[in-house]
C-alpha cells in the first residue's frame, strides 16, 4: 500500500480511538456499574427540564434507595464492593434498642 498508512488504510489495523485510550481505573468501572443499575434514574433524569433543590434530593433519595435495595438483594452480600477490588466493610455492631413499656 503505497501512500497510505496503515492506520487509515489496513482493515487489520485498530481504529485508532482504541490506541489512544487508557485503561479504565477501578474507580472508571465502579462508576459504570453503579451507572448501569441507575439507567432508569439516568432516562428519568434526562427528562427533567427545571432542576431545583427538590428535584435534587428527590433524585438522590431514589438512587440512595435503589442502593438500598440491591444491596439487600445481591446473591451473595459485598459482592459489588469484591467484583471491583474494595474490601467488604463490616457490618456495625448492633445496637440493642431499650425495651418500650
Amino acid at each position: 500500500m503505497t501512500g497510505v498508512s496503515c492506520a487509515a488504510g489496513c482493515p487489520s489495523a485498530p481504529p485508532r480511538t482504541l490506541i489512544l485510550m487508557e485503561r479504565p481505573t477501578r474507580i472508571d468501572l465502579l462508576e459504570l456499574d453503579i451507572d448501569l443499575r441507575l439507567t432508569d434514574l439516568w432516562r428519568e433524569a434526562s427528562e427533567v427540564s427545571e432542576w431545583n433543590l427538590e428535584v435534587v434530593a428527590a433524585f438522590m433519595r431514589a438512587a440512595y434507595g435503589k442502593g438500598y435495595c440491591d444491596a439487600l438483594t445481591e446473591d451473595l452480600p459485598g459482592a459489588l464492593c469484591q467484583e471491583h477490588g474494595y474490601e467488604i466493610p463490616r457490618r456495625r455492631e448492633s445496637v440493642t434498642q431499650p425495651e418500650r413499656a
